[in-house]
C-alpha cells in the first residue's frame, strides 16, 4: 500500500488514479505543474524579494516638545501615496512615552504595497490599478493573480494560474465529516469559521511559514478551497447534499454550481449574467486595505501560526455586524422595509436620532465623497 500525504497527493493525484485504474479523462488537460511559471523555488524566492515591502528611507525630521520642554526629534516617512506618517518605532526609548491611538484610526501597521484606499477622493487601488478599471477589464481570478504577485497576469501566466486553483478545489473527504456535526440552522460563518480551521489539521506536517513557496502554495489553496466549503456550509445550513466543483467550469461558475446545483437535474444551466454579477462582487471586495479582518490574521499571523487557522480568525472578525456581517445586516434591513411604499417611512426613521433604525448598505464609512465599489455596482445592475 502506498501512504502519502494529503498535501502532497493533491497536484497529481487525479493522474496517479488515472494511470492505475486506467479512467481516461474525456479532455485531456493541462498539468499545472509543468510551465514552472509559479512553482520554480528559484522563480518564487526572485518574486518574493521583489515584492517585500521596504521601509523608505526618512528625508525630513520633526520634533516634539514635551511639557519639560525637552525636545525630541522623529523621522517623517513618505510613502508613493497617501499622508506622510511620523516614525514613532523609538518614542518610548527617547520619551518613555507611548502613543494612544485606539482602532488605529491615525497609525499605519505596515508597510504595503497591495492596497491604496483615498477616503476623501472616493478612490481605491489595486497595486496602482484603479477598481473601476479592472472591474471594466479584468476577472476576480486575474484580481487574484494581482494582489499575489503584484502585476496582471499573460494570457499564459492566467491559464496555468487557473489551473493550480482547479488542482486545489476539492477537500479531503474526511472534512465532509465536520458538516454533519452542524445544526440545520446554524449560522454559515460559523461554519466556515470551524472548517477553515479544521484545515489546519490537515496542512501542518513538514509546514515552514518562512518558505516563500509553500506560503505562495497556501494562498491558491485558500483561493481554491474557500467556493467549496462556502457552498458546503450554505448547503449544509439549508440540508441540501453536497455537490462538488467541475474541471469544465469556471472559477465563479463553480461557485454557483456547488451553491445552487440540483444533483438530480444533469442538465441546468448557469445563467451568465450571474457569473459576470459575482465575479464583479468578488472583484470589488478581494481586498479593502487594514480593516478588521486584515489586521486579525496578521495579529494571528505574527507568531507563525498556522494559515488556515489564522483565517479564520479573521473570519470570526468579518462575522461581526460592523465589518462584514453588515452586509448580512442590509439584506435583512430590505427585508424589514419589504415594500417600496414604506421608504418613506423609514427614512424618516433613520433621521430621528431617537430611533435605533439605521440604513446600512450605502459605502464603508471610510469614503467620505463616495464609494467607487458602489459606483461600478450601480452600472453593473443598470
Amino acid at each position: 500500500m502506498i501512504k502519502r500525504s494529503f498535501r502532497q497527493l493533491n497536484l497529481n493525484h487525479w493522474d496517479i488514479l488515472s494511470n492505475k485504474f486506467s479512467i481516461k479523462p474525456k479532455k485531456k488537460r493541462k498539468n499545472s505543474a509543468e510551465s514552472g511559471l509559479y512553482v520554480s523555488r528559484d522563480v518564487i524566492l526572485k518574486r518574493s524579494k521583489i515584492l517585500a515591502p521596504i521601509v523608505p528611507v526618512s528625508k525630513e525630521k520633526c520634533k516634539l516638545t514635551l511639557p519639560d520642554g525637552t525636545e525630541v526629534e522623529l523621522d517623517i516617512l513618505e510613502g508613493t501615496l497617501g499622508p506622510k506618517m511620523i516614525d514613532v518605532r523609538d518614542l518610548f526609548q527617547k520619551t518613555g512615552m507611548f502613543t494612544f491611538d485606539p482602532g488605529f484610526t491615525a497609525s499605519g501597521s505596515c508597510v504595503s504595497q497591495i492596497t491604496y484606499i483615498d477616503g476623501g477622493k472616493g478612490e481605491l487601488l489595486y497595486r496602482g490599478y484603479k477598481i473601476e478599471d479592472l472591474a471594466a477589464n479584468c476577472t476576480f481570478i486575474e484580481s487574484c493573480f494581482l494582489l499575489l504577485f503584484g502585476e496582471l497576469p499573460t494570457s499564459l501566466e492566467l491559464e496555468d494560474f487557473e489551473e493550480r486553483v482547479k488542482d486545489e478545489m476539492l477537500i479531503h473527504e474526511k472534512l465532509k465529516d465536520f458538516f454533519k456535526g452542524f445544526n440545520q440552522d446554524a449560522h454559515p460563518m460559523s461554519i466556515m469559521c470551524s472548517v477553515i480551521g479544521a484545515l489546519s489539521s490537515f496542512y501542518h506536517q513538514d509546514l515552514d511559514i518562512d518558505d516563500p513557496k509553500q506560503r505562495e502554495q497556501i494562498a491558491i489553496q485558500l483561493i481554491a478551497k474557500f467556493p467549496t466549503l462556502a457552498a458546503f456550509s450554505f448547503r449544509t445550513s439549508m440540508g441540501l447534499p453536497m455537490v462538488y466543483p467541475r474541471r469544465d467550469l469556471s472559477y465563479i461558475e463553480n461557485f454557483l454550481h456547488m451553491m445552487f446545483s440540483d444533483p438530480m437535474d444533469t442538465e441546468a444551466i448557469i445563467e451568465p449574467v450571474m457569473a459576470e454579477a459575482l465575479d464583479k462582487i468578488l472583484l470589488l471586495h478581494a481586498d479593502h486595505e487594514q480593516n478588521a479582518s486584515t489586521s486579525t490574521v496578521r495579529i494571528a499571523g505574527s507568531s507563525k501560526a498556522n494559515p488556515f487557522a489564522c483565517i479564520s480568525a479573521g473570519i470570526a472578525s468579518l462575522w461581526g455586524p460592523a465589518h462584514g456581517g453588515a452586509n448580512q445586516a442590509c439584506i435583512e434591513m430590505l427585508k424589514e422595509i419589504g415594500e417600496p411604499e414604506n421608504i418613506p417611512k423609514y427614512v424618516a426613521k433613520a433621521k430621528d436620532k431617537s430611533d435605533p433604525f439605521r440604513i446600512m448598505g450605502f459605502g464603508h464609512r471610510v469614503y467620505k465623497n463616495f464609494d467607487p465599489r458602489a459606483t461600478v455596482m450601480a452600472q453593473m445592475c443598470k
